[in-house]
């Protein structure tokens, strides 16, 4: 059940490849399934591309919620 749940997935490209001692940048493209079918692109620093991909989909998230409590 899916009811209340906000579904997303997220592709990313590296801008900017982490090393040891900087992280890295990314550009993680997000989009959602209805009734949140929206696409979103983000700018990410991370220290890798899952955690980049991750605060992505969070990103996603909180803003599909804000959404949704805008619209009542």
């Amino acid at each position: 059940m899916t009811e209340g749940r906000i579904l997303a997935q997220a592709v990313l490209d590296v801008i900017r490849a982490p090393t040891p001692t900087t992280v890295g940048s990314f550009k993680v493209e997000v989009w959602g399934k209805p009734p949140h079918d929206y696409v979103r692109h983000y700018e990410i620093l991370a220290k890798t591309d899952t955690i980049a991909a991750q605060e992505g989909i969070q990103r996603f998230v909180e803003e599909m919620e804000t959404l949704d409590a805008q619209e009542g």
